[in-house]
């Protein structure tokens, strides 16, 4: 199986060289060639399968044998095998029909865990096997930070450089990254927001000498392996609902457009979704553009879920690809319209086809309050800030004659302070992080600038040393 860029001016690269180049040399991301499909019988036997099994038999069908099935089921098996639930990502009923997916069972307490421990595993086998360095960078606004530094930290053939934006995480999510004391990790807190940090990794990789210079390559959902290792959930949620033989809607808290995305690429192999419901805070970027046709930036707004605190939705573009028929040439010009004027209007029969899948809709800050007290007071049930974004949609778009599931993607701990303000209930790390608070931190803060972190990037990594 072939990769090729949204841009269509990058070359179509295998399973090993997309995830080992994470931005394609064009500025555009990476796609299969074509989507695998999995047939209805499959998807029905996937019921009786474990977590680790179903992500098998729908990564193996991208590898396309680069990486033989026995290291494969290890890798998978391995990058599970630390989850706290014997599920992986086990479902929760809150109220008649409506189940949260709970995704946050792993070292890190979030989603991201899912995808980040395959890919470390993945990037690290690829490396031992071409005898290569990499240097690996990417922008967090909270959770694929941790998640990274987690699953990369101690990797011999791999320094991780991970950008935040300074003071607009949460400090249990700060200090997941910063108390992680290993010679290859390096957290740079940056003077800005998260399309701050993210355009400055989206810089580094159009510069192609420093990108060679570097072996650089990317954790963000920008990169092809971090998308792939998500569609799994879906399956696995589904199938325990009674997939093929019902339909079922899924809601998304979403900033990025990966988890979502990852959704969309599940139903394109077959997976019986109904809906994917695009749920957002007051950075509402992707609600406006579903309801307007015109996609357009605004000013980052602060909020209690500061992982969706973002407005240039990087993978959008994934299926604006898709809608726009695989056309690399109306990407482009949709590309360089935002980075020229910061905004862009869909074609009329672009929108249409997003809106064959996709509903949006935003909560505000309120809403989420209101939604995270309503659900501990019913249900008995503690969620997290980005969770309640979905719940809170989810309850509002919810047709009581199809399941609906709801994606929790960080455990309530992480975000202590926004919960107890809206439950009074105040939850509490597991014990491997009881004293994360006390440990001691490392991090170097810079100044929005490219060249500053080019610079010391090249002072750290030991790629050529």
């Amino acid at each position: 199986m072939k990769f090729i860029s949204t841009r269509g001016l990058a070359p179509d690269l295998g399973f090993c060289d997309s995830v080992l180049a994470g931005l394609a040399n064009d500025g555009g991301l990476y796609l299969p060639q074509q989507w695998p499909q999995i047939s209805s019988k499959e998807i029905a036997s996937f019921a009786n399968l474990s977590f680790s099994e179903i992500a098998f038999a729908i990564i193996s069908r991208f590898v396309d044998n680069e990486i033989d099935e026995k290291t494969l089921q290890k890798m998978i098996n391995a990058s599970y095998a630390n989850f706290d639930h014997p599920s992986v990502t086990p479902l929760k009923e809150i109220e008649s029909g409506h189940f949260v997916l709970e995704l946050f069972h792993g070292p890190t307490l979030a989603f991201k865990d899912v995808a980040m421990q395959f890919l470390a595993r993945l990037i690290d086998d690829i490396l031992v096997k071409r005898s290569r360095r990499a240097t690996i960078i990417g922008a967090t606004s909270g959770d694929t930070g941790s998640a990274a530094i987690e699953a990369f930290k101690g990797r011999d053939n791999v320094d991780i450089f991970i950008l935040h934006p300074l003071g607009r995480t949460s400090e249990i999510q700060r200090k997941q990254m910063t108390s992680v004391i290993e010679n290859n990790i390096f957290n740079i807190a940056i003077e800005g927001n998260f399309d701050d940090c993210q355009n400055i990794v989206k810089a580094l990789f159009a510069d192609e000498k420093f990108r060679q210079t570097t072996n650089l390559s990317g954790v963000n959902s920008i990169n092809w392996g971090r998308i792939l290792a998500q569609i799994t959930y879906y399956f696995k949620a589904a199938s325990d609902l009674g997939a093929p033989h019902k339909q079922i809607d899924f809601t998304v808290p979403t900033g990025n457009f990966g988890d979502v995305f990852a959704g969309f690429a599940a139903k394109k192999m077959g997976l019986p979704i109904r809906k994917l419901i695009i749920a957002t805070n007051e950075n509402d970027i992707l609600a406006r553009t579903l309801k307007t046709g015109r996609y357009e930036t605004n000013i980052v707004q602060a909020t209690s879920s500061p992982s969706m605190d973002i407005q240039i939705s990087s993978n959008f573009e994934r299926l604006l690809f898709e809608a726009l028929n695989r056309d690399g040439a109306k990407v482009r010009a949709l590309m360089n319209s935002l980075k020229q004027s910061g905004s862009f209007s869909l074609p009329k029969d672009a929108l249409d086809y997003i809106k064959q899948d996709f509903l949006a809709l935003s909560a505000n800050q309120n809403a989420v309050d209101a939604t995270m007290a309503s659900t501990l007071k019913k249900s008995n049930y503690l969620l997290d800030p980005h969770s309640a974004v979905a719940v809170n949609v989810a309850q509002t778009l919810k047709d009581k004659h199809i399941s609906m599931i709801s994606l929790a993607t960080a455990h309530p701990a992480k975000f202590p302070k926004a919960v107890e303000k809206a439950t009074g209930q105040s939850p509490q790390l597991p014990d491997f992080l009881s004293d994360l608070l006390q440990r001691e931190e490392k991090m170097q803060i810079l100044q929005n600038d490219v060249s500053e972190i080019k610079q010391y990037i090249n002072q750290h990594t030991r790629v050529n040393k």
